[in-house]
């Protein structure tokens, strides 16, 4: 069966004894990182899982996503640092170079212990989404090509439709859906109400490595204009990642309508100068170009009765923060933790999990904030440029990477317990 194939084609996958899971019917939507990696944990923990992505299979490629502290403890709990690792971009580090090339700046993946600026775990969005689909495919059903359409609660569960036409009903509900979450603004209200917009635009997509990259990163900044241009090794040598941001208090271009943004990139981007030309000379052949604002979402809780939102769609910390994917691995682990703990119930269980994850999300969410601050636009207006040197900022750097312990949820089903695979302690922050 194909990542493609049809929902229609679609049964109940089951695990290498051919059993049925008996616990809770669990709806997750969205399958890009934060979804699969809760599915899992729930499907560990004894849950039967669906997960519904609207696109109609895996996306690949996507913006370079890290891995930190003690979301590798995440990872290796999952028992997949093997496979992640073999699918990392392998980035020596980084060089802030002048427009002219010259080397202002080096940083090394492996400073700080592998979790600098440059992290020893580092892997495109999309090999990671691989790797965890691949890890849970023959465990939890996949439906591609469609979306939840609307639902409606009770005491007992949740009945829900979807785009397709289907109905089925689920003891809980999951937005894992990113930035933009459907799931969020069904059930919580529109975007706007969260979103919290960092006054820069990110865009990215893949070029041929016709610039001679080979293993490290290299970004020309122009501290005037606010404007940065970056480019990046992945696994494939014959070609690379490009990455621009710039500043833009006003962003208002549809985050699915492809062709203008690049018509907003290339204006903006214009005579910014280093090896700008000729990145933008690829926008129309590339084959994976992404382009959204900078931003934020910070909500006052992430559930609703039996609803329940993971990873961007609850609180992304922007791309500035380099954290999302680590918030969005820890929050999978323990979301599932929380609610298999308290026995599946919604009110408890997501209750635990955000007194568990708030303030090491708030942590995060600073970092981005703070980095989206420097590369604001020189001016009389403009608050000061945060000083990275600080001693207060470095405790919150410890905060944002190692700030949360993983409990061992002993008692807790645990299906890779059971067949030899015990979960190890945590290591305190």
């Amino acid at each position: 069966m194909s990542v493609g194939d049809s929902k229609q084609e679609h049964a109940i996958r089951t695990g290498e004894q051919g059993t049925r899971v008996s616990g809770p019917k669990v709806l997750v939507a969205g399958a890009s990182i934060a979804g699969p990696a809760l599915a899992h944990w729930l499907r560990r923990r004894g849950a039967e899982v669906t997960v519904v992505e609207r696109a109609p299979e895996l996306r690949p490629g996507g913006q370079a996503v890290d891995a930190r502290g003690v979301a590798k403890e995440v990872i290796g709990r999952m028992g997949l640092d093997a496979a992640v690792r073999a699918a990392c971009t392998d980035t020596a580090g980084a060089h802030t170079v002048d427009a002219d090339g010259q080397v202002l700046e080096t940083f090394r993946a492996d400073d700080d212990g592998g979790d600098g600026f440059i992290a020893d775990i580092e892997i495109l969005r999309g090999d990671l989404s691989q790797v965890l689909y691949d890890d849970t495919r023959d465990g939890v059903e996949y439906v591609f090509g469609d979306r939840i359409a609307g639902l409606a609660q009770d005491v007992d569960g949740i009945d829900v439709v979807f785009a397709g036409g289907d109905r089925r009903r689920f003891a809980l509900v999951v937005g894992a859906d990113g930035l933009h979450s459907e799931l969020r603004a069904m059930v919580f209200g529109p975007h706007e109400r969260f979103l919290r917009h960092l006054g820069h635009v990110l865009a990215f997509y893949s070029v041929p490595n016709e610039f001679g990259l080979d293993r490290w990163l290299l970004e020309h900044q122009d501290q005037e204009t606010g404007r940065s241009a970056l480019l990046r090794p992945i696994q494939d040598a014959t070609r690379a990642m490009a990455m621009f941001y710039f500043p833009s208090a006003d962003f208002d271009v549809d985050h699915r309508d492809v062709a203008a943004q690049k018509v907003v990139l290339g204006e903006r981007m214009a005579g910014l100068g280093w090896l700008t030309p000729d990145i933008l000379a690829h926008l129309d052949d590339t084959p994976d170009f992404y382009l959204d604002q900078v931003a934020q979402v910070v909500m006052d809780r992430w559930s609703s009765g039996r609803v329940g939102l993971l990873g961007d769609a609850a609180y992304s910390s922007s791309p500035m923060s380099g954290q999302g994917t680590g918030l969005a691995l820890v929050g999978a682990y323990l979301l599932a933790g929380e609610l298999a703990a308290a026995g599946w119930d919604p009110d408890t269980g997501f209750a635990r999990y955000e007194a568990r994850m708030r303030s090491f999300v708030e942590a995060n969410q600073e970092i981005g904030r703070l980095n989206a601050r420097s590369r604001d636009v020189p001016g009389a207006d403009a608050e000061p440029r945060p000083d990275f040197a600080s001693a207060w900022f470095t405790e919150l750097v410890g905060r944002a990477i190692n700030g949360i312990e993983l409990p061992d949820y002993t008692g807790v089903p645990d299906s890779a317990a059971l067949a030899g695979s015990p979960i190890t302690s945590s290591a305190k922050p």
